[in-house]
C-alpha cells in the first residue's frame, strides 16, 4: 500500500528504511522523499515508525547510560607556546 502518493512510497520502503537505521520521519524523508511535498503522509509515516524502535531514541530516553567523553580535555587557562 502507498503511504506517500507524491513520490511513490509504499509502506514497505518506509519499514525498509526504518530497519536500515532511519528513526524519524525526517530521516526517511532523506532517504526517499516521502513527506517532503503536500506533508500528507507524515502521520502515517510516524504511525509505521512507532515509539520506542529506535536504539538512539532509547538513548535519549536516558534508558541507556551515556558515553565517556573521549580523552581529557585541556585545562582552560593552560598558556600557549611563545613563539621563537
Amino acid at each position: 500500500m502507498y503511504v506517500c502518493s507524491c513520490f511513490g512510497v509504499t509502506e514497505k520502503q518506509v519499514k525498509d528504511h526504518a530497519d536500515a537505521g532511519a528513526c524519524t520521519p525526517r530521516e526517511i524523508a532523506s532517504a526517499c522523499k516521502a513527506g517532503t511535498d503536500c506533508g500528507g503522509c507524515v502521520r502515517s509515516i510516524q504511525a509505521l515508525l512507532g515509539r520506542g524502535n529506535c536504539p538512539r531514541r532509547e538513548l535519549l530516553d536516558g534508558r541507556w547510560p551515556a558515553q565517556e567523553p573521549a580523552g581529557r580535555p585541556e585545562p582552560a587557562g593552560s598558556p600557549l607556546p611563545e613563539a621563537a
